[in-house]
């Protein structure tokens, strides 16, 4: 039977500590008075680990035959690496308390993706019912956090997001293991996927879009409040771009059907585009940021989910965990790492409205990728 609800509980604290973290650690970052480039230098390192971890973790997964051992390994050790920045403010102690941190962290979302589809077997059109639990989970701790620091000391925050991972771990405790992909010898090597140009066009693609999101995950918090919106507005902005996601979520069975994924990818990209475009020099519009903030159902959950259906298909059987970590490492890894560093330098050079203008343009190359890369007449994928 399917573990619905313990897989969804992960979801919940997993994108739970991401509200807690990616919103606030930043403004508690900028407390210790780290300059622009020391925040993007160490959010980044989330990105970094992202393009190592999961193709270790997803390789070991695919040796052992086993994935929830490592995703309780990894609960562990990464809430032992948060609990570094309760013992230094330093840059060094942080950096190295990040790295930790990120490196274990960065190994159980592709695993339990690969988890969760081997779990759902052809129920694949459940997905989004299961990680829009995710999504609430991320409203809970950013609206949470962010209405109890307009009251209490930004560093409050630390022992809050701590108590997430610790649910986390629970969590990875309580699900439990999918059969073993069945080994099929006419299953495709892990090469010859990568050969297909439409993978390679989406990998790559996918890699632009989030690099698009690098100043928004780094300042996006910091923008807004320095734009003289209050601790719980900003809670309430990240909240709506997730509602927008979730509502999206629960229409992909039906988008899924009317459209391809490949359709569905395209808008989602030329929405990045207007969206980081309206973000950058539409900041002292409420409205405009509104509209904006509600494009996250496009610019995320459309993109994420059809990324993330394309890669199960692709990558069958036991290549199913390197798909997925692949998919991780290359996009919010490399794409992420190089979006945030970027924003870093160019945040105080060029001032945030042409730092957006840039993540725009990365969206806009990622459009071209999809449009040119992955013929149209394959539209059953």
């Amino acid at each position: 039977m399917l573990p619905y609800w313990r897989l969804s509980g992960y979801y919940f604290f997993y994108f739970a500590f991401i509200g807690a973290f990616a919103p606030y650690f930043t403004l508690y970052l900028q407390s210790l008075n780290f300059s622009a480039a020391d925040i993007a230098i160490l959010m980044s390192l989330m990105q970094v680990m992202r393009v190592v971890a999961p193709n270790l973790w997803g390789w070991l997964a695919d040796r052992l035959g086993a994935r929830m051992p490592i995703v309780r390994f990894s609960a562990v050790a990464s809430l032992a690496g948060f609990c570094v920045f309760f013992q230094t403010t330093s840059f060094a102690g942080v950096f190295v308390g990040m790295a930790v941190m990120a490196f274990f962290w960065s190994a159980a979302l592709p695993l339990i993706e690969s988890l969760t589809f081997a779990h759902l077997q052809r129920q694949t059109g459940r997905y989004g019912n299961i990680r829009l639990w995710g999504s609430v989970g991320f409203i809970v701790s950013v609206l949470g956090i962010g209405y109890a620091l307009n009251r209490w000391p930004v560093d409050s925050q630390l022992g809050m997001t701590a108590t997430v991972l610790a649910g986390i771990m629970v969590l990875a405790f309580m699900v439990p293991e999918a059969g073993r992909p069945p080994h099929h010898h006419e299953a495709p090597g892990l090469w010859s996927v990568l050969r297909r140009r439409e993978v390679r066009a989406v990998l790559g693609a996918c890699f632009f879009m989030s690099a698009a999101h690098g100043a928004l995950y780094v300042f996006y918090s910091i923008y807004l409040v320095e734009a003289g919106y209050s601790k719980s507005v900003v809670g309430w902005m990240w909240t709506l771009g997730v509602l927008a996601e979730i509502v999206v979520f629960m229409l992909m069975p039906r988008l899924t059907k009317r459209f391809s994924l490949r359709a569905i990818l395209l808008v989602a990209y030329l929405s990045a585009v207007l969206r980081f475009v309206l973000i950058g020099w539409g900041v002292g519009t409420f409205a405009v940021l509104l509209f904006a903030q509600l494009l996250h159902g496009m610019t995320f959950g459309a993109y994420h989910a059809a990324s993330i259906a394309a890669i199960n298909a692709w990558f069958p059987g036991r290549l199913q965990a390197r798909g997925q970590a692949l998919y991780g490492s290359i996009s919010f890894g490399a794409g992420g790492m190089l979006g945030g560093l970027l924003s870093g330098y160019t945040w105080d050079g060029l001032g945030p409205a042409w730092t957006y203008t840039i993540g725009a343009g990365f969206a806009l190359v990622g459009w071209w990728v999809i449009r040119h890369g992955w013929p149209p007449e394959r539209r059953g994928e």
